[in-house]
């Protein structure tokens, strides 16, 4: 097991997108931060909706897992935030120790 965690979410504007970012950058709860504008189909109170969100992938030490998701989930405009847990099964060894590195408190 590498120790590495992705936090996965969507949201629906570029600039919360960019400040959480920013926030779980600043807070060394994740390494990197990758932001991908997508097309998301989905049912939502009994309605079929198709939206433009932006997709999250945080890259996390698993460890922090926990306190990156609160951070996510405080500072979230929805009501039902989109917040999953991918471990990492493998990770290249020099890109694991720059996360590592990278979120060292």
């Amino acid at each position: 097991m590498s120790g590495l965690a992705i936090l996965v979410t969507t949201v629906d504007d570029e600039e919360q997108a960019r400040a959480l970012a920013q926030m779980a950058l600043s807070a060394r709860l994740a390494a990197c931060v990758q932001i991908m504008p997508i097309r998301s189909c989905y049912v939502w109170k009994g309605e079929m909706r198709e939206e433009t969100e932006f997709l999250l992938h945080m890259k996390a030490r698993g460890e922090d897992y926990r306190a990156l998701a609160e951070l996510v989930r405080r500072q979230h405009s929805y009501e039902t935030p989109e917040i999953l847990r991918v471990d990492v099964a493998e990770a290249d060894p020099d890109y694991l120790a720059w996360a590592i590195d990278a979120t060292r408190r």
